[in-house]
């Protein structure tokens, strides 16, 4: 007799990563010969730098293929601490700095290693849409707060304050940020700084994914740069992928107190035993070797960033937000809901927006709604420059198309102006 699988809980509660998912049905649509363009993606189309990769060639040559500890090469985590006090002004040892298989894994453990039920998790909204999931399955109960445009879409002390409470484990603080490209200044930080030093039970996980790109002379200062005296509570979370093109090597790396760092590290022993050793040789010469390649591929992406915006400029009822980092547009489109599609289909939220661009303009994005706030659209333009430009012009095309009043937005600007009173 066959037995029945009992799944956890947790595990049946969770969602499905939104950004794998899109990916999976962009993928599927191609192989049945459709034609879409895919602005979901959340990583490089470049290739890694020709020089990483020839390191991590040699590397395997002299026998890097074997296991390594699971904390992570020890020439591998003096460059990180290395970097850390080089560029955040951070004094940090190798015993610090662990590495693991992409920085999610690290995100993972460390939910792992401090949540227990009824320990909250305080997430900004929009957010990286693992966070909560990742948060839940561990027992730990996220708390949203929503940051909207008005706010630069950024957590405010205030807001930090009010969502604080004697469960509160962990803050959770992207900059810069998927999907908004928001980055915190100096000022923001240790504003935000203030507030923890008032609730020295709440731990913060900086996630700096994104730091080296920055658009428009932006730097991305770290929290614990800001205020040193977090670190004793702290756990920087950064890693290869994004400003190397290296998603597939799966190195991140994170920073914190030795106790913490510790109990990461034997979660480690006990799940994936360590990093791929060939991925971090690649990360080892990435970190050491001339950056030239990073300050290129942030030009690189300003220029896409900048051609997005001069084409869906053109589009009607786009309220458009210009990143200072990442690699993604936030995209408002309250103003085209409440109208009609070509095919007589009302919209009614980002979703069905996203879905619209997907079945008419055959273009693959995000809603806003994988992201904790609605109503957006996430807008990848780490797309080759062709898909950035087809897709963009496809999107303007679609947005001209839709037919009936004014969105939602708009109506009520409307009546705002004119002194009448809409009822929710």
């Amino acid at each position: 007799m066959q037995s029945l699988l009992k799944i956890s809980d947790r595990a049946a509660a969770m969602k499905p990563s939104a950004s794998i998912a899109a990916k999976k049905i962009v993928a599927d649509l191609q192989a049945a010969g459709h034609q879409i363009v895919d602005l979901t993606i959340g990583e490089p189309n470049i290739a890694t730098p020709a020089h990483i990769v020839d390191g991590a060639l040699a590397a395997m040559r002299a026998g890097a293929t074997h296991y390594t500890a699971s904390a992570g090469e020890p020439a591998l985590r003096r460059a990180i601490a290395a970097a850390i006090e080089q560029e955040k002004g951070l004094a940090c040892g190798p015993d610090n700095i662990v590495v693991g298989c992409g920085a999610k894994q690290l995100i993972y453990e460390a939910f792992a290693a401090t949540l227990n039920p009824g320990d909250e998790v305080i997430i900004p909204a929009p957010y990286w849409v693992s966070y909560p999931d990742i948060a839940f399955l561990h027992g730990g109960r996220p708390v949203i707060v929503r940051c909207g445009q008005d706010a630069g879409f950024k957590l405010t002390p205030a807001m930090l304050e009010a969502a604080i409470t004697p469960s509160t484990r962990w803050l959770v603080l992207n900059s810069p940020n998927n999907p908004t490209g928001a980055v915190y200044s100096r000022e923001e930080l240790g504003k935000i700084a203030e507030v923890l030093l008032r609730h020295p039970h709440v731990w913060v996980m900086t996630d700096e994914i994104y730091e080296h790109l920055c658009y428009d002379g932006a730097r991305a200062p770290s929290l614990v740069e800001v205020a040193p005296f977090l670190f004793e509570r702290a756990l920087v979370i950064n890693g290869t992928s994004k400003a190397y093109a290296m998603t597939g090597w799966r190195i991140g790396y994170a920073a914190g107190p030795r106790p913490l760092i510790d109990v990461i590290v034997k979660m480690i022993g006990q799940s994936t035993t360590c990093a791929s050793s060939v991925g971090q040789a690649a990360a080892l010469v990435a970190l050491t070797s001339d950056q030239a390649c990073v300050g290129e591929a942030a030009a690189m992406y300003r220029a896409r960033r900048d051609r997005m915006l001069a084409i869906l400029a053109d589009a009607p009822g786009l309220d458009l937000y210009t990143p200072s980092g990442a690699f993604y547009l936030y995209v408002g489109v309250s103003d085209l809901l409440g109208r009609m599609t070509p095919a007589g289909k009302l919209i009614e939220t980002d979703l069905d927006f996203s879905l619209y661009l997907l079945e008419e303009a055959k273009v693959a994005v995000l809603d806003g709604g994988a992201y904790g706030l609605s109503p957006f659209l996430r807008l990848s333009f780490a797309a080759s420059p062709a898909a950035v430009e087809a897709g963009s012009h496809a999107i303007v095309a679609a947005c001209k198309a839709l037919t009936g009043q004014p969105g939602l937005a708009a109506i009520t600007a409307q009546a705002a102006a004119s002194g009448d009173v809409i009822n929710g």
